[in-house]
């Protein structure tokens, strides 16, 4: 979905909104034109108070204990839950207007957006039951997306750009983490981990992402950029502080 909100999933534009959409969003209960609207939002206005996605770096670091209750609550389900209910109350609201789509949830409500969602889960609950699976439909699917998505989704967050620079620097604005091939299996696929030189060059298709980061090393630019050897470390480091957030 985000490779697709930069319009890099395929070059033709229709495939590329068409895959971005409907196997890559509404699955998860998101919305691709939403996403995009916001998150170039945070391209133009990066670790600025103008940036949507500002609010979730900003309180770091925080304290180990701090991260443990929200890891908990995500491996729990309840960061699924608290994001996808207002999407499961819409179904029975008035309310025409979408809320604010933000990267945490990446999820908006809507009764449209909602329909989509269900519609497209109770197709793949079909396929699975087709296929003799379905108990791997809640095993499998159901489970990763409210237990392991959102841990994820709040680790890479943290790294992309929690104790970076709001200086007038733009290669200070996000970090890149050197993933292991184990980071990268389960937290940091499509060299998401390339924050830094997405930032810099956002249209630049993810596969060209590793061969930016060795041609900025190689003009010396990297000297400029929060670059951390992995994820632990940039772990150690967002749940360094005595705040409690």
């Amino acid at each position: 979905m985000h490779e697709a909100a930069h319009g890099g999933l395929h070059r033709n534009q229709a495939i590329n909104e068409f895959v971005g959409q409907w196997l890559c969003a509404v699955p998860v209960g998101a919305d691709l034109a939403s996403y995009r609207a916001y998150h170039l939002q945070h391209h133009k206005f990066t670790q600025q108070p103008e940036d949507p996605d500002f609010s979730l770096s900003a309180p770091f670091p925080i304290t180990k204990e701090s991260f443990t209750r929200k890891a908990i609550r995500d491996l729990t389900g309840q960061t699924f839950v608290k994001q996808r209910l207002p999407l499961l109350l819409s179904l029975f609201t008035r309310q025409a207007e979408d809320a604010d789509v933000t990267h945490e949830s990446f999820v908006a409500t809507g009764r449209e957006k909602m329909a989509r969602f269900l519609a497209v889960n109770v197709s793949l609950f079909g396929l699975f039951w087709i296929a003799g699976a379905g108990v791997w439909y809640f095993g499998v699917w159901l489970l990763a997306m409210a237990t392991w998505l959102s841990l994820v989704t709040r680790i890479r967050n943290i790294a992309e750009h929690a104790c970076t620079s709001t200086g007038p620097d733009p290669f200070s604005h996000a970090r890149t983490t050197r993933a292991n091939l184990i980071e990268r299996l389960l937290i940091a696929p499509y060299w998401v981990n390339y924050h830094a030189e997405h930032h810099l060059f956002m249209y630049l298709p993810c596969y060209r992402l590793p061969e930016a980061h060795r041609l900025l090393l190689d003009k010396g630019l990297v000297t400029r950029m929060e670059v951390r050897p992995g994820y632990l470390d940039v772990m150690r480091l967002a749940t360094s502080g005595a705040r409690t957030s």
